[in-house]
Parts: C-alpha cells; structure tokens; sequence
C-alpha cells in the first residue's frame, strides 16, 4: 500500500474500533468505573500492570482488585493501615501476587505524598519526544523505598529495552483524549504526541504485515521504529492507530 492507501486504510479502523463499545471487553473500564482523578489514575494503573494473558481474567481480577480496595482506590492507597495490607493476602494473577500488590499500593502512597502523584512523576522532558525516561524515572521513584526484588519485574524499564507495553498502555488512556469516551486525557500536563504504542504480539504482527515495523523483537528499538512510521501518519495523535492494529490483531484476526 503506498502511504495515503495505508493512512486512510488505518483511519477507518480507529473510527471503527475507538468507540465506547471497545470498552465493554477491555480493561479501560475499570478505571471508567471512577470519576475522582486520582481514583481513575490508580485504578487504571494497577489495571494495566496485570493486564497480559486472558482478556476475561485481566478484568476479573482487576475487578477483584478493586473490591479488596474498597472501590475506593485512592483513599485506600492514601490511608491504608498494616491490617488493611494484609486483606490483600490472597490475591494472584499470573506472577503478580499479594505480596507484589502490597508493594505496589505502599510505593504509589510514596509516589503521591512526596512526589505530587503519577502524572507528576512521568512527565516528559521538555528536549525529550517520548516516555522512555519518564518510564524509568517511574521505576526509580517506585523501588527508591523498601521493596521486594520480585515485584521490581512487574515495572518495566526501557533503558533495559523493554517495550512497556502496559505502561504505554496505561500512558494512552491517560494522556491521549479522543473524544469518543474511551481514553480519558486527564493528564493535560502531556502531549499525545510524544505517546508511543503499546508494543504486543497482536500490534507487533498487524504492524509487520502492514511494512510498519520491520524489527522481529517487540522491544523498544521495535517500538521506536513503530513510532517513527506512526507519526508520519499523524504527528499529533500517533497513539490513535493502536485501536487499528490491535483491533485488526485481535478481532479481525489479520
């Protein structure tokens, strides 16, 4: 396809897919169950980080998640007693446990009383085009308390490569606004530009069938590579085109 075949091809597939509906089997909605902004941050953070595998558990147990915090997400994070750390005992997804979860309510606790919360901490440089600092800056800050070595696997650092799939995920539904009631854009503080694409088998394939992505590894030279060709086709809203090639992956089976 030459790029204006290919541009209009992939437009048509964000308009088809980044509507309300692609909420319903996706877990963007739990932080859609929020309203308060740090309710839907936290939320909408910790849904992203166990969302790998089976779409129908990701959400099961994202929901699970936020009954044991009381569907209050934030009041939980901000004012939770050693007690109510311990009634999270018993949650498991895959390889992320209670003990990975506790971690993770204790260290965004520290995020938002001493460095002014989640959007605050991934903000981009002003000489920077994307998120790859801004993700291992979140790192940093998240394990620059007490931890456990195990839970430093379930954050994701691109100085060491990684796509950050679910980061970038989280970063889209944060950042990006697209009008249709899907990605929230409450972080006004960041550019949609600067966004890059949650890297996964389904887009990687879709975007190599397409001669966006050459690279065979989905990591983040794969990713910068997508980027590039990404941003041809829309500088301002690369991000978009995520609803297309997962779409694409995932229900069309391209």
């Amino acid at each position: 396809m030459k790029k204006s075949e290919l541009k209009e091809f992939l437009d048509e597939k964000v308009i088809l897919y980044n509507n309300p509906k692609f909420i319903e089997s996706d877990p963007i909605q739990i932080p859609h169950l929020f309203s308060k902004k740090e309710d839907i941050e936290i939320a909408g953070f910790l849904a992203a980080t166990i969302s790998w595998g089976n779409r129908k558990m990701i959400i099961k147990n994202a929901s699970k998640m936020m009954d044991l915090l009381d569907n209050s997400p934030h009041d939980f994070v901000m004012n939770h007693t050693k007690k109510d750390l311990k009634s999270l005992d018993n949650f498991v997804h895959r390889t992320f446990n209670s003990v990975d979860l506790q971690q993770f309510i204790t260290s965004l606790k520290h995020i938002y009383t001493h460095h002014k919360g989640l959007e605050n901490v991934l903000l981009v440089d002003e000489k920077e085009t994307d998120y790859k600092n801004a993700i291992h800056h979140l790192k940093e800050v998240f394990f620059e308390i007490p931890h456990q070595q195990r839970t430093q696997k379930h954050v994701s650092d691109p100085l060491k490569n990684s796509a950050a799939k679910r980061i970038n995920m989280y970063l889209r539904w944060m950042v990006r606004n697209d009008k249709s009631g899907v990605d929230f854009g409450l972080w006004k503080t960041h550019k949609p530009a600067n966004l890059s694409c949650p890297l996964d088998v389904h887009s990687g394939n879709v975007a190599r069938k397409l001669k966006l992505l050459l690279r065979k590894q989905n990591d983040w030279k794969a990713l910068s590579e997508l980027d590039k060709n990404l941003r041809k086709l829309d500088k301002n809203d690369p991000v978009k085109y995520d609803f297309a090639l997962f779409g694409l992956g995932v229900f069309e089976k391209f």
